[in-house]
């Protein structure tokens, strides 16, 4: 369920309260949320999941991305997720965690990382970079 983009970083589709305990004995130290609340029925709210999180004593935010795109405020919310798991690993998730990823590309883009080995990255997890290519090309040139 949770795959793995780089050594650190973990997308996954919605998890659920039982998958936090699961993320923490995998070395996750923080979770991040990249979907709205009540974006489908009976989905998992946010605050539950903080809940879990906290509990287990793993690190929480939220950043939700809607369908409509991407905003730098949205990139600088994953930098700063990112940088919060400090050793450990993060966990981003979303609907099918596409928009995790896609987040994740652009936001590694914006720093220097090149678009073709983040590409083969998301592919190597199972995700495709496509859709948020140019914008990566434009990030990564400066």
């Amino acid at each position: 369920m949770f795959r793995p983009l780089t050594d650190q970083i973990l997308v996954s589709p919605q998890i659920s309260l039982a998958d936090v305990e699961q993320a923490k004995a995998l070395g996750v130290t923080m979770i991040l949320n990249n979907r709205p609340d009540d974006e489908e029925p009976g989905q998992v709210n946010g605050a539950a999941i903080e809940a879990a999180a906290r509990e287990a004593g793993i690190g929480y935010a939220a950043v939700p991305v809607a369908h409509g795109g991407f905003a730098p405020w949205q990139l600088d919310g994953m930098a700063a997720a990112i940088a919060q798991a400090g050793e450990g690993k993060l966990l981003a998730y979303c609907r099918s965690g596409t928009r995790s990823t896609l987040l994740w590309a652009l936001t590694r883009a914006r720093a220097g990382d090149r678009p073709d080995s983040i590409a083969d990255q998301a592919a190597a997890a199972g995700y495709d970079v496509t859709p948020v290519r140019q914008i990566m090309d434009a990030l990564a040139a400066g």
